[in-house]
């Protein structure tokens, strides 16, 4: 079992600890010191599946220069704000990469071993496009 802490500082200032104690500043969503709690289910997804497709592309022997992820969310726009589309956008480069191997890479993380993908997915729909750049 994982077991997360979240203590309150002040306002609605609060530090989030996970279970190797490592540490995360949130805050409501217009307070501006810190992540706000459903944006950073965006991060999760997205940091989630970024270490799935490097440690998935180094398997496959291609050496990544460059990877960044970018999770987009649409809300409902009544309480409780769930997330109903969430659309993630890859950016990679690096040396001998394919459109093979980074489509597969991203499909397995999605499908199979994102296990934040796999929470959200009940609850929104998941979609995801990227790109090859080059450096």
């Amino acid at each position: 079992m994982v077991t997360t802490t979240v203590r309150w500082l002040a306002d609605r200032h609060f530090v989030g600890t996970d279970s190797n104690n490592h540490s995360v500043v949130l805050s409501g969503q217009k307070e501006g010191i810190g992540v706000s709690p459903s944006e950073m289910l965006l991060i999760a997804l997205a940091s989630c599946s970024s270490v799935d497709v490097v440690e998935i592309l180094e398997k496959k022997r291609k050496k990544l220069t460059l990877l960044e992820v970018t999770a987009s969310g649409e809300r409902d726009p009544d309480p409780p704000w769930a997330y109903r589309k969430i659309h993630v956008k890859y950016r990679l480069a690096g040396k001998g990469l394919t459109e093979k191997a980074v489509e597969q890479a991203i499909h397995l993380s999605q499908d199979k071993y994102c296990s934040v993908s796999a929470t959200v997915r009940g609850v929104a729909r998941i979609t995801y496009d990227y790109e090859i750049v080059t450096q």
